[in-house]
């Protein structure tokens, strides 16, 4: 039997100001287990990022606070943890890549002495056997191991992106949480840092959050897929289940806005409207106001979770008879 190494339930993180309430996640829910990967996916400000940040404990307080829910990482609570215990998981066991490579690296230190930090702060080794093991770990994502003592000024995006891997992967952790990886890339380096990725995923056994709202991406890298939408999983299920099977009017509406290269139209499908305003969320079913299908009972009361199959979930009115 798989080892389960992440269990979140009902997580829920609001921003607080004087002027408004954020409710950027609302009650998520996923499990990963040990090698296992999952697409987080979604429009721009459906509270992916800021579900990651949750899971490390890093959402900025103020105005930032987890509300509810729990975050269990290999049995332990994560949110009853100190933020000395916490910052021994963060870059140990827990890594995140963050979303641009160009603001995540320091300018004033060489890339080496960045590796190196990672390394020094979780294992006790000198200062030598460091830079050593920042060296392997340039080499490991494609870059000569010399290049250590150069400034990240002096490598292009794509490599940038290669260093923040690197730091990420420095101590071996169990779980890697990715925030559009590949967002500022051009297309033939996306491909070069997704295979490295997923060839890094198999050789250290790590388990993946994929945080982006590219299908192509996840359809490469990913074994399950979960569909955020206002601070809610929608969907969730296996790559199949998502890609053969979908089952919610967003899922669908997401991948009919992708180009076909089979159908000759002159313009994309998009999905009407707007994604909601998360100080202003819609009662009942967040999506209803977008929604094609969407009766009077979308508008009201709490959608129920509908399990298709064993590993197949839709969050959706029309399917509530079915069961």
């Amino acid at each position: 039997m798989a080892e389960k190494i992440l269990d979140v339930k009902d997580l829920e993180i609001r921003y607080v100001t004087d002027e408004e309430t954020v409710k950027a996640v609302n009650g998520i829910s996923f499990t990963l287990e040990k090698g296992e990967s999952i697409g987080l996916v979604g429009e721009t400000g459906a509270g992916k990022t800021t579900t990651a940040l949750g899971i490390l404990r890093l959402v900025p307080d103020p105005p930032g606070e987890i509300v509810g829910g729990s975050i269990e990482f290999k049995g332990r609570q994560l949110l009853d943890l100190t933020e000395k215990e916490m910052r021994q998981i963060r870059g140990g066991q827990i890594s995140m890549i963050f979303q641009d490579p160009m603001t995540s690296l320091n300018p004033v230190m060489t890339v080496g002495e960045q590796i190196a930090e990672v390394v020094l702060l979780h294992n006790k080794i000198s200062k030598a056997e460091a830079r050593k093991k920042a060296m392997e770990m340039l080499e490991q994502v494609g870059i000569p191991g010399e290049r250590c003592d150069e400034y990240p000024h002096q490598f292009s995006g794509g490599m940038k992106q290669r260093v923040v891997i690197a730091i990420a992967l420095a101590c071996s952790p169990e779980l890697l949480i990715a925030d559009e990886p590949t967002t500022a890339l051009d297309v033939t380096i996306q491909a070069q840092v997704l295979e490295l990725m997923r060839k890094l995923k198999q050789e250290y056994n790590t388990s993946l959050i994929l945080i982006t709202h590219d299908l192509g991406v996840v359809a490469k890298i990913c074994d399950k897929v979960a569909v955020v939408y206002a601070g809610e999983v929608i969907e969730s299920g296996t790559l199949k289940d998502i890609y053969t099977d979908k089952r919610h009017p967003y899922t669908i509406g997401l991948f009919d806005s992708l180009p076909d290269i089979e159908n000759d139209s002159e313009s994309l499908k998009v999905i009407q409207g707007m994604v909601p305003d998360p100080s202003n969320l819609p009662d009942g079913c967040k999506f209803h106001p977008r929604c094609p299908h969407a009766t009077e009972a979308c508008k009201t009361g709490v959608m129920p979770s509908i399990q298709v199959s064993e590993t197949h979930m839709v969050r959706c009115n029309r399917f509530s008879a079915e069961v």
